[in-house]
């Protein structure tokens, strides 16, 4: 048996984003290794389709603790550009929900620097990529509807 070189882990949305998400904007992933040949988007690698990353904020609370942002970006493969819902709140960002949402780690080492005398400080750490079909307005609960 031999092990995958990457995973992906499917994951409820309610898993990853318990209090939900405000879609920001979606935009192009771009393939840096094709940077300026005309058509630099990266593309799926199993489907071949166009890459885009939705990028939301993260309702938790504890989501911008530390200093970290509340931006999250999920890739969607899809031939054309997805598009945000109208939000019933003028000027605000709509809520969204993703579907059918894979997780793959990766390691990120992008702090890990050598030092001049020899000396290797490493602070990689295991990071996840986010990964979804698409996404929708949020459909109403029973719980949503009971408690209003």
């Amino acid at each position: 048996m031999s092990v995958p070189n990457a995973f992906q882990v499917p994951v409820p949305m309610d898993y990853v984003f318990a209090y939900g998400v405000l879609g920001l904007r979606v935009e192009a992933v771009t393939d840096f290794d094709k940077r300026g040949q005309g058509d630099d988007q990266a593309r799926d690698k199993a489907s071949g389709e166009r890459l885009w990353q939705v990028v939301v904020m993260d309702l938790d609370p504890e989501a911008g603790s530390f200093g970290r942002s509340t931006e999250v970006k999920v890739k969607i493969a899809a031939p054309h550009q997805p598009v945000l819902p109208e939000s019933p709140v003028p000027g605000y960002p709509p809520r969204i929900e993703f579907a059918d949402l894979v997780l793959t780690p990766y390691v990120d080492s992008q702090r890990c620097k050598g030092s001049d005398k020899g000396a290797h400080r490493c602070r990689a750490r295991l990071a996840w990529s986010v990964r979804a079909s698409g996404f929708t307005a949020p459909m109403p609960s029973p719980r949503r509807s009971a408690a209003a």
